[in-house]
């Protein structure tokens, strides 16, 4: 048998809407609703909605685990630790954490270059152990500077302008000098909050901690509550982002800096006085580039070239001189000489170069000044030969000449005597010879005879002899002068030669 439907079998709908308009089953929205406790390393509790934009941070937390913790409050001590984590934006380019653990002793649990994010952390954190005795916190702080806020523990370069922030959390009054140590480490310009829990020092804190004092130094009554803290820390490391919220006025690029932000610019662009436009950097103004020869500006960057004649080394900055003869770059018609990236045209010997200086023609080689011949230049096509006067013969050298002796046996055609005469020569005969009409051979010349007479007078016949052999002598003697002379006139030219 079938039991009928009620109003509620009917409408399922209407039964649910009914139980969610009940007191105390209304919606809240998850980010309102408070997690469990737990043991703070689950990573639940608001690890998503509580972090926040916080301005980057090198922070380093100091925790007291003297004896006068006991386990159960150091456990709570770790949970805050957790819960600190949490709200924090970390990562390897926002905040670094890094863990000391103290008593008489101190042990650095993992420095600022190990742990990159939440889930790791907090897992270090959960395996901390207690090292009891003794509350040496001015060693801790020591211990700080000296070994974790180093670049090679991962501490950023003073450069990055990044805070360095130390966290110190004490239920006990020191047992070293703090109180310098601490001025040191303030003049290091880390920044020092000082946490005391039930029995701590006020005095000790007050003396650690960074000025205003009422910004630094915190107290509560018990570990218990140490976890209220987290919030407070929360408004001191985060702010709005306004960078995210687009609620900035930069008009390239917002970086968040605490609880305000700063104007950039892209690369290539430089921030105006007005911190928040930005103007194209004229990236080949003089000191802003890198280049050896010539800057071209090509989109907020630039490029480097080289003048004409030179070439960009595999820098990319600097030139070298190109050998333009070699490379075949060049118009000269024969000879191309290189010259510091350039070249300049030169010709073959026989050529000269045109106004064109690119060109060349043949050169008259026996123009004046061309040649070194000391008496005739003879051209042949390109190039020339030296000749001589008549009466000179050239010598060795084929440049300079000298007088031929034109009477030197085997140089003249003479039978008997040569006579030199400016270059050129005479022959002649030797007494008792007459030169024959060749002018070169000569005959023996005939014996006067006595001319005699019918006539009876003898007187007669021997004057007519004597006044032959007179006129002949006389001519002789003639002769012998001409000769003389002309000896005379030749050994005068050798000795000028």
């Amino acid at each position: 048998m079938r039991r009928p439907l009620g109003i509620l079998g009917c409408c399922p709908l209407l039964l649910l809407l009914l139980l969610l308009l009940q007191p105390g089953a209304r919606s809240v929205p998850h980010r309102l609703r408070r997690q469990p406790l737990g043991s703070g390393f689950s990573g639940s509790h608001g690890a998503a909605d509580s972090a926040c934009k916080n301005r980057p941070l090198d922070l380093v937390f100091i925790i007291d685990s003297s004896r006068s913790v006991r386990p159960e409050e150091f456990e709570k001590v770790k949970v805050f630790l957790s819960k600190m984590i949490d709200t924090l934006d970390v990562g390897e380019r926002t905040t670094r954490v890094a863990v000391m653990n103290y008593a008489s002793t101190v042990k650095v649990e993992f420095p600022l270059r190990t742990h990159f994010d939440k889930a790791s952390m907090k897992e270090a954190i959960s395996h901390i152990q207690p090292l009891s005795a003794g509350t040496m916190t001015g060693l801790a702080i020591q211990t700080a500077m000296d070994e974790v806020f180093t670049e090679e523990m991962g501490t950023r370069p003073a450069s990055f302008n990044i805070p360095k922030v130390v966290i110190v959390v004490t239920d006990g009054r020191p047992q070293d000098q703090v109180q310098d140590v601490a001025a040191s480490a303030r003049a290091a310009g880390i920044e020092i909050y000082a946490v005391g829990v039930d029995r701590a020092d006020m005095q000790s804190l007050r003396v650690m901690a960074s000025e205003p004092l009422d910004e630094h130094v915190f107290y509560v009554e018990t570990y218990g509550v140490i976890e209220k803290l987290t919030s407070k820390f929360r408004e001191t490391f985060c702010a709005a982002n306004t960078c995210a919220l687009g609620t900035h006025d930069c008009e390239q690029v917002c970086v968040s800096n605490g609880g305000s932000y700063l104007c950039d610019c892209f690369e290539g662009y430089t921030l105006n006085p007005d911190k928040r436009t930005c103007s194209v950097v004229d990236v080949c103004a003089p000191g802003k580039h890198e280049c050896d020869q010539i800057c071209v500006s090509n989109n907020g960057s630039y490029v480097c070239e080289c003048y004409e004649g030179y070439t960009l080394n595999p820098d990319k900055k600097t030139c070298s001189a190109m050998d333009l003869c070699a490379s075949g770059r060049h118009d000269c018609a024969q000879v191309c000489r290189r010259t510091d990236g350039s070249y300049s045209c030169d010709c073959f010997e026989g050529f000269t170069l045109n106004p064109d200086k690119k060109t060349c023609s043949a050169a008259d080689m026996c123009a004046p000044g061309r040649h070194d011949c000391e008496q005739v230049c003879v051209r042949d096509d390109l190039f020339y030969t030296c000749d001589c006067y008549q009466g000179y013969t050239l010598n060795p050298d084929k440049k300079t000449c000298s007088r031929i002796d034109v009477c030197a046996p085997g140089t003249h055609d003479c039978e008997q005597v040569c006579v030199s005469n400016e270059g050129s020569y005479t022959c002649d005969c030797y007494e008792g010879f007459t030169l024959n009409p060749d002018e070169k051979t000569c005959s023996r010349a005939s014996t006067s005879s006595l001319v005699t007479t019918e006539e009876a007078c003898k007187c007669e016949a021997i004057a007519a002899l004597q006044d032959s052999v007179t006129s002949r002598l006389q001519a002789l003697s003639t002769k012998l002068d001409e000769v003389s002379e002309k000896l005379q006139a030749y050994q005068e030219r050798q000795q000028v030669v």
